[in-house]
């Protein structure tokens, strides 16, 4: 099969989808891979080392041309006219993003869709990794935009510590909403940077757990997230993040516009759950060249590619988990889904129709597989 990977155009985004060693994995199963001239250069990844592994370099049309494309990021309007029958497999949150679902389905592409492979277990096995990065990376933004440099409050999510009679001054007060992959990182790193922290989730074994694992810090407190126990966290907040996810589906709303309004001057959200519309009110998709907007007093980060600010990191890590679910597409979409209950869960388009429920509940009037 001929196997294509594009250069990533979304603004900032340095990941390429596939590695030199990905690249010569396939080519020695007996695959053709094509890689766009530069496609690896934002994760330092020269286009000699992709010769090598046996790739040709060639144009973006030529890599779209391809029996299979592997992105890392969904198709921008610009690259719409490249859809075709081809299959493709990248991030493509189609729940919060019509004109790419119409798009799909008006080509035929067959889509799959990382964030929606799923295992039994429920866990998400493509997304984990880039929550990962998103989750660490949502702490060290939150706190540099709490910089009175960068329009913040001004406080140190670290504080100081006191020493003999000189008083400590706290370190930032911090909420983190969701409890999952993304937001047990943010938690992690606010808590290795000093903050002290509020954890809310729906699911109270999650809270249990992470209850367990941080008790010994005095620094965290854990929360089912009710509406009112949101406001009241949020609105004693210097930072928010927010890290709500339904797999497949739109975030759902959980800070108002009225909370927000609420907060002290200066403070931060972050939007982890951009990609699928946004767990906030007032959430827009930013980019990594102009990040934050104001909402009220406060400063609003939705960068919708957090990952992309470390790219050399995020595409060993997506490749590391992608590769695998690769090798099967490679062999056929049609006997890789019937060979993969999680695999086939991450199809969401084929052949002019909607093929995930949620994607199908979310656009009701889109063509939908029977």
């Amino acid at each position: 099969m001929r196997i294509g990977v594009p250069t990533e155009i979304k603004n900032r985004e340095t990941r390429v989808a596939l590695t030199p060693a990905g690249a010569a994995s396939l080519v020695a199963a007996g695959h053709s891979v094509v890689v766009q001239e530069g496609a690896g250069l934002g994760s330092m990844m020269q286009d000699a080392a992709y010769a090598d592994a046996g790739a040709a370099i060639v144009t973006a049309q030529q890599a779209w041309a391809s029996d299979l494309v592997l992105k890392v990021k969904e198709p921008v309007p610009s690259e719409y006219p490249l859809l075709a029958g081809q299959t493709l497999f990248t991030f493509l949150h189609l729940s919060a993003d019509r004109a790419l679902a119409e798009a799909l389905v008006s080509a035929g592409t067959t889509g799959f869709s990382y964030d929606t492979v799923q295992l039994a277990d429920g866990s998400l096995p493509l997304l984990t990794p880039m929550s990962v990065v998103a989750g660490r990376l949502a702490a060290l933004a939150g706190a540099y935009h709490l910089l009175s440099s960068q329009g913040g409050r001004g406080v140190l999510l670290s504080g100081v510590p006191g020493a003999g009679d000189v008083a400590a001054v706290d370190g930032a007060r911090v909420t983190v909403i969701g409890a999952g992959v993304a937001g047990t990182q943010a938690l992690d790193q606010a808590v290795a940077m000093g903050a002290r922290v509020a954890v809310l989730d729906l699911a109270e074994d999650r809270l249990r757990s992470v209850d367990k694992a941080y008790r010994h810090t005095g620094r965290v407190r854990t929360e089912v997230s009710t509406h009112e126990a949101v406001e009241r966290e949020v609105i004693e907040s210097d930072l928010v993040i927010g890290a709500v996810l339904v797999p497949g589906r739109r975030a759902p709303v959980v800070v108002t516009s009225e909370m927000v309004a609420r907060m002290p001057h200066g403070s931060v959200l972050v939007d982890i759950a951009i990609d699928q519309g946004g767990c906030f009110e007032d959430s827009r998709p930013t980019t990594h060249d102009d990040p934050v907007f104001r909402v009220a007093n406060s400063l609003m980060y939705c960068v919708a590619n957090m990952p992309g600010a470390v790219g050399v990191t995020s595409t060993h890590a997506l490749t590391n988990a992608t590769l695998p679910y690769v090798e099967a597409l490679a062999g056929g979409w049609e006997g890789a889904v019937a060979a993969d209950a999680a695999l086939a869960l991450g199809l969401n388009v084929a052949g002019g129709q909607v093929r995930h429920p949620a994607i199908a509940e979310a656009f009701p009037d889109l063509p939908r597989a029977g």
